[in-house]
C-alpha cells in the first residue's frame, strides 16, 4: 500500500478530460482551498491514469492543492468503474479526509456513489454550493461543529436543500460544473507529489477497448461573454431563428431553457440550467423564459441579465437587471435594428 498521509483534510478527485485536467476539478480545488482554510487543514487531490500524471501537478497546485496523490498503471489509461473505485477508496482509507469532492460528470456520477457505498458514508449529488457550518440536533441535544453543508436544488428544483452528514466520514459530494468560480492561479505555488503505490492484483479489469472515439464539444457556453437564450415562450423552431439572429448580431452564443430543448427547438448542448450548463456571462438575455428555479440556478450569476417575456409576473423578472414586457417577435427585431444602427 502507499505511504500514509493523514491530515483530516479535503480531498478532490482529479478527472482528466481530453488529456487535460477537467475544469470542474480545478473549480473543486478552489472550493476545497476555501473549505480547508476555514477548517485549518490541507487540500489533497488524487489523480489516476496511465503515466506522466505529474505533468499536471503544477497546474493543480496553483489553484490551492497541497498534496497530490498519483496512481499510475498501464491498465488505467481509460476510466473503468471497478479498478478506479478500488483505488480511490484505498486512497481515502489511508489519507482519512473529512471531505471528498467529485465533479458531477458522467465519471463522477458513476464513481462517487460506489465509493460512498464501499465506505458506508453519505453522498449528496449535483451540489451547487458547499459551505462549512454548525448543526444543532435538538432531539439529541447535540451540536455538530464545522460540518459540510451540501447545498443543491431538490423536489424538482422547487426548493434549495441543505444536506449534512454529521455522523459519518468522509462527507462526500459531487458538484456541478461551472457553479464554482475559478480563483486566479498562483503560478509559483508549491505542493507535494506523493506516488501512491497500490497493488492491483485481483482487481477486475472487465472491459476491453476496441476503439475510442473522442468528439469535441460543439459549443462552449461556459466561455461565452454574451449568451442569448430562448425558452418555451419562443413558440416554435422557426421563431427560434430570432434567438440565433440576436446572438449573431451581438457576437454571442445561443442558449436555451429545458422547455425549449424538450420542445425540439434546439439541441441539448445549448441547455442552460440545473440539468444543463451553468454559465456566468457578462450579458445574459432571456427570451421567452419564465425563470423556473432550475433555469435560474444555471445563470443567475451573470453580470447583467435582460429578460423579455409577455408575462409581467414571470419569475425571471425577479433576478433580471432589466426587464421588457412584450412579444419577443416584435422586440428582438427592434433590438437588432437599434444595435446595428448604433454600431
Amino acid at each position: 500500500m502507499g505511504k500514509q498521509y493523514k491530515s483530516d483534510g479535503v480531498l478532490v478527485y482529479i478527472e482528466i478530460d481530453h488529456d487535460e485536467v477537467a475544469e470542474v476539478s480545478l473549480e473543486l480545488i478552489c472550493k476545497a482551498r476555501e473549505l480547508a482554510d476555514q477548517l485549518g487543514v490541507d487540500v489533497q487531490a488524487v489523480i489516476v491514469g496511465k503515466s506522466n500524471l505529474s505533468q499536471f501537478a503544477e497546474q493543480i497546485f496553483s489553484y490551492g492543492c497541497d498534496v497530490l496523490h498519483v496512481i499510475e498503471d498501464e491498465r488505467l489509461k481509460f476510466y473503468e468503474t471497478l479498478p478506479y473505485t478500488f483505488i480511490v477508496s484505498e486512497v481515502i482509507k489511508q489519507t482519512a479526509p473529512q471531505i471528498v469532492l467529485f465533479g458531477a460528470t458522467p465519471v463522477g456520477r458513476d464513481l462517487a456513489p460506489r465509493i460512498a457505498s464501499k465506505l458506508k458514508t453519505g453522498l449528496t449529488a449535483d451540489c451547487t454550493d458547499l459551505k462549512i457550518g454548525d448543526h444543532e440536533n435538538k432531539k439529541l441535544k447535540k451540536t455538530y461543529k464545522n460540518i459540510l453543508y451540501q447545498i443543491r436544488p431538490a423536489f424538482g428544483g422547487n426548493i434549495i436543500a441543505t444536506i449534512i452528514t454529521p455522523e459519518h466520514r468522509p462527507q462526500m459530494a459531487t458538484v456541478r460544473e461551472g457553479v464554482i468560480k475559478l480563483t486566479p492561479p498562483q503560478k509559483n505555488r508549491a505542493g507535494v507529489i506523493l506516488p501512491f503505490n497500490i497493488s492491483l492484483d485481483g482487481v477486475d479489469f472487465v472491459n476491453t477497448y476496441l476503439e475510442r472515439t473522442v468528439s469535441e464539444k460543439k459549443i462552449n457556453l461556459k466561455a461565452a461573454d454574451i449568451i442569448v437564450s430562448g425558452g418555451g415562450g419562443v413558440g416554435s423552431k422557426e421563431n427560434f431563428q430570432l434567438i440565433h439572429d440576436l446572438a449573431e448580431t451581438l457576437g454571442g452564443l445561443v442558449g436555451a431553457s429545458r422547455a425549449a430543448v424538450d420542445s425540439g427547438y434546439i439541441g441539448r448542448e445549448h441547455q442552460v440550467g440545473q440539468t444543463g450548463t451553468t454559465v456566468r456571462p457578462k450579458l445574459y438575455i432571456a427570451c421567452g423564459i419564465s425563470g423556473a428555479i432550475q433555469h435560474r440556478a444555471g445563470m443567475d450569476q451573470s453580470g447583467k441579465i435582460i429578460a423579455i417575456n409577455t408575462d409581467p409576473n414571470a419569475p425571471i423578472f425577479q433576478i433580471a437587471h432589466y426587464g421588457i414586457v412584450g412579444d419577443l417577435r416584435e422586440i428582438i427585431p427592434m433590438m437588432i435594428k437599434a444595435y446595428k444602427t448604433k454600431v
